[in-house]
């Protein structure tokens, strides 16, 4: 027998459980998958333990166990599918408590700052965008870079989303949660336009926005690698950057900083995030060395 047969074996309504609960909270197909190999690995090291009996002391030595091979981001992945796989539980009334709550995140993913681009290289970057579907790519860098929506976000937007009238956009985010958002009024002529020349889509019942040569929604793959390709022609032509690992979730990290770089209040960069707390969005209110030379150039030091 298998260690993924015996495992689905003994522990069929937990996994059952976890896995309706995660679609339900509308959790993406890839991070489903995650969660459930990590939730394997962990019920594997209960050895046939109840979930239900397991507490703080058996989450802990798991993510010990893998500390050596793992570093503390994976870590914290690890520890954030073990949460929701108890919380799962919990909601479907198969346990009573969430020993994973107990065992604190480490601390180095918080602390680091996000890689972002400044706002003039971001500008730079748009204009790396070519191709046949130039339009429909731009469309998308605004969305990410301009409006802070996630990869998932785009790739989950349908035409009824777009309230071109009225200049916003409604945004499914994190948990099934709704966040309609105002745009930029460039990037609500550039929606308007990508609606307008819409590749025709293989279904006529398909909704969504972006479609791709195919005639399919775009999916979350493609879009990484439309984004994958401008930055490696930017790169090229920037070898200073060469190093900074760029992707679709650094145009979100650079759309807060600009926001915060303007002085927009924090509670509100908050909600056009789609953030569930601020200290989420507390990660942004990074300092650079511009910004600490000229603090410096306030004080006045005596002479002696």
């Amino acid at each position: 027998m298998t260690t993924k047969y015996y495992i689905e074996e003994f522990y069929a309504e937990p996994l059952q459980a976890f896995t309706i609960w995660m679609k339900q909270s509308g959790y993406t197909e890839t991070t489903r998958k995650e969660y459930l190999r990590e939730v394997y690995d962990y019920l594997f090291s209960l050895d046939e333990l109840p979930v239900q009996q397991a507490g703080k002391l058996n989450v802990v030595s798991f993510l010990v166990s893998k500390q050596e091979s793992a570093g503390d981001r994976t870590r914290n992945r690890t520890l954030s599918a073990i949460r929701s796989f108890y919380a799962s539980l919990i909601d479907f009334e198969l346990a009573t408590r969430n020993p994973a709550l107990e065992v604190k995140k480490s601390k180095t993913e918080k602390n680091k700052i996000p890689v972002y681009l400044e706002e003039q290289e971001l500008k730079k970057v748009l204009t790396y965008v070519d191709g046949r579907y130039r339009d429909r790519n731009l469309a998308i860098f605004l969305l990410m870079g301009y409006c802070g929506l996630r990869v998932g976000e785009v790739h989950r937007m349908n035409l009824s989303h777009f309230k071109r009238d009225k200049g916003t956009l409604e945004v499914l985010g994190k948990g099934r949660k709704w966040n309609e958002i105002p745009l930029p009024e460039l990037v609500v002529e550039y929606l308007a336009k990508v609606e307008e020349e819409r590749i025709q889509p293989y279904s006529s019942k398909e909704e969504a926005f972006f479609i791709s040569q195919k005639g399919r929604r775009l999916s979350i793959r493609q879009i990484q690698k439309i984004a994958a390709h401008v930055f490696d022609a930017f790169k090229q032509d920037h070898p200073q950057l060469t190093d900074m690992k760029l992707s679709c979730h650094k145009l979100r990290h650079s759309f807060a900083t600009m926001l915060l770089r303007n002085n927009v209040d924090i509670r509100v960069v908050k909600e056009l995030l789609g953030h569930a707390s601020i200290e989420t969005t507390m990660i942004y209110t990074h300092i650079n060395d511009e910004q600490k030379r000229s603090a410096m150039t306030t004080i006045e030091v005596p002479k002696i």
